[in-house]
Formats: C-alpha cells, structure tokens, sequence
C-alpha cells in the first residue's frame, strides 16, 4: 500500500450524544484493515473518537494510521505479525523495527503496547512458539536500549483455546502442553510489567475467571488481564445461523453496557478489564467464511453496520481507496472462528473445514457450552453478556 498518499473524503458527522455514561470512554477497538475499501485514516480519527474510543489496537504498525492519530491522545496497541518472530530473536532486527515503527511516532502517536504475535501457542507449530518469547524479549531489549521501555510495554495476545479446564472457573487450568511456553511467558510479564492479552469469543465471565484461576495456579494470580478481541458478526453463512444484525446489535451492545458499568469478574469484581471490541469496520478481504468479514461496528463508508444505541450518524463519501489492495497476512489463522446456534442461544465453536465426524464433534461441543452457561447463569449473571 502506498502510505505516502493522501486521499480526500468528504465527512459529514452529526453526533447528538450518547445513550451510555461517559465512562463508555474506556472502550477500546481493534482497527483491522484488510479491505480495499476503507475510509483514509485521517477520515477514521472522527469515526473513533464518535464511539467514545481512546484506545485502537492495531494488527500492524501502518505508518499513515499513526500519523493521522498523532496529537489525538488516542492509545495505542500496535502488532508485529507472527511472520516476523523469526526476525525479531535478532537484537539489530529488532531495533530497526523499534526505532521505524515505534520511536518514530512518539511522542505524537500515544503507542503504549506492541502486541508481538497472535495466538501463536494454538497453532500447534514449534517453529512459532520457539520464537514467541525470544522476539517478545528482543523487541523489549530494544525499547530498553531505545529508553522507551517504561512508556511501551511488550505483550502477545491468546485464544481461549490455551485453556485445558474452564469449569468450574475456579479450576481453570492452561494446557498440560503450553504450560511450559506459558510459564515463561508470564514471568517475562512480571518482569517487565506487562499485560496477559486474551481474545474471548464469546466474552462470559466464568472464562475470564477460568483465566484468573489458570494463571493463580501457576503463582501469578494478580498479573492484569485484558480482553484484546471479542465481538460478533452481523452477518454470514447459511450455516451460520447466529451470526445476524440482532445477535450482533444484542452481544455488542450489552458488551459496551458492561465496559460502561465497569463490572469485572465474580473473581475480580473491581478490575478493569480493558475490553477491545471486534472490530471497527467490516473487512471485505479477509478470508473464510462470510462471517469473518462482518465484524464491523461500521461499514467503510462510515455508516453503523447496526444501531448500537450512540445517537450518531457518520457519512463518508469516496471511501474507496485507489491504494494498492492489502494481501491477506501470511499468518493468517488455519482456524476461523465461526456461529452456529442453538435453540435461544448462539454460540461461537472453531471450525476448521471439518469432515462429517468433526462437524458432530462441534456440535457436541456446542450443546456442551449451552449446558455450562445454564449451569454457572445463576452466580454469572449480573457479570455476562447475552443475546437471548
């Protein structure tokens, strides 16, 4: 992509205030962009802050992204690829990168995170998980050598799938396999005063629990946690029944009434779990299924993918971009997640092109999930999201 373009949109914003309390201002959102046809950057300043968002995770370090933010004292949580962990176990690498995609922009450009990696423990490949914790340490170096080390912290986000046991919540445990991997990634977060990132889809509290617990019994039980990814698709396949306009209106809804009422867990009632939501724009590029592409809260010319209850109305005009189209990373997850419902509620499962057997399997594991949400309802709550 041609970054040293500029693009001109007209943008017509009428904001008349919003349904949720002022504190809805601690939501955070993940700003994806793969997609031929999002607004400019400079025309999505306006879009965040009309949701009251003052933190935007990034999946990359776009240099025309952190330009346009500059000055807006918006947080920011930039990513480094898991086809770059490799290169990162390298100190002069390393510092490159820092020095291009970090140092450059501060201290205009609020960058308080660099998110190294993406659920790279699931996806079961060595020559990832041995590089996770050598790059996270090289890029730290790097900030430590660069004096940004205390403004810019190092962490990696995981899936939930990192969970061998999630019930009860209280004998939440990692996986037998990942220990190891975890064990040292943890240490490297006290260290280094960073955060445990967890993508939670979708977000109910006994998980996050099962978190606390998993991470208490290997003797890091006040490590902060954050929710880097949760959300849910407006739209998607015949046979993703759940992902609709509604369910998505409902989950997403009640997700920003909860960040709103700065509820924690029953573990953690007074934590702050630094919720981002998936995702800021619907992504035409990505690939899978058709649910993948309709995460958005907005669709790129600005207007709501569905009302969430924010009294706004954004209009962006030409938001076609006539820069080089964005490929698709090459760490793209072989695992995609998917919906599928059960009576009076819909749930997420992994699907991963599963044969006939796999599919009963799912299914299996869905109607599972459905009894667990019964079962801990009652003591959960006050702290859950749901879209019945």
């Amino acid at each position: 992509m041609d970054f040293t373009r500029l693009h001109c949109f007209s943008l017509v914003i009428f904001i008349s205030g919003f349904v949720f309390p002022v504190i809805v201002t601690s939501i955070g959102i993940n700003y994806g962009q793969i997609a031929d046809n999002l607004p400019s950057p400079e025309n999505v300043v306006p879009l965040v802050r009309s949701i009251g968002a003052t933190k935007v995770k990034l999946y990359d370090a776009n240099p025309q992204v952190l330009r346009a933010f500059a000055d807006t004292g918006v947080e920011f949580i930039v990513g480094l690829g898991n086809e770059y962990l490799s290169k990162m176990r390298d100190p002069d690498k390393a510092q490159v990168w820092v020095k291009t995609n970090v140092q450059a922009y501060l201290p205009a450009t609020k960058i308080t995170c660099i998110a190294i990696g993406n659920e790279v423990l699931t996806f079961n490949d060595t020559s990832l998980s041995d590089n996770l914790l050598p790059a996270m340490q090289g890029v730290h170096t790097a900030l430590v050598n660069l004096g940004l080390d205390k403004k810019v912290t190092v962490t990696t986000a995981h899936s939930l799938s990192i969970l061998e046991t999630s019930y009860p919540p209280s004998a939440g445990s990692f996986r037998r396999d990942l220990t190891e991997y975890i064990t040292q990634i943890l240490n490297f977060h006290l260290k280094t005063g960073s955060p445990f990132l967890i993508n939670a889809y979708p977000y109910f509290a006994y998980k996050i629990d099962a978190v606390y617990s998993a991470l208490a019994s290997l003797g890091y039980k006040k490590l902060p946690v954050q929710i880097s990814e949760t959300g849910w698709p407006s739209k998607g396949d015949e046979d993703e029944a759940g992902a609709t306009m509604e369910n998505a209106k409902k989950y997403n809804g009640n997700l920003i009434k909860l960040i709103s009422q700065k509820k924690g867990t029953p573990m953690r009632p007074s934590s702050d779990l630094n919720i981002y939501v998936f995702a800021l724009f619907n992504e035409n590029m990505k690939p899978g299924p058709a649910s993948e592409r309709n995460y958005g809260l907005f669709k790129p010319d600005g207007t709501p993918a569905y009302p969430l209850g924010l009294s706004t109305t954004t209009v962006l005009s030409n938001t076609s971009s006539d820069a080089t189209s964005p490929s698709p990373p090459a760490s793209s997850a072989t695992g995609y997640l998917s919906i599928s419902s059960t009576p009076g509620r819909s749930h997420y499962a992994i699907s991963r092109e599963l044969p006939t057997w796999g599919k009963v399997l799912k299914t299996l594991l869905i109607l599972g999930y459905y009894v667990w949400g019964m079962i801990t309802r009652k003591k959960h709550e006050d702290f859950d999201l749901d879209i019945n």
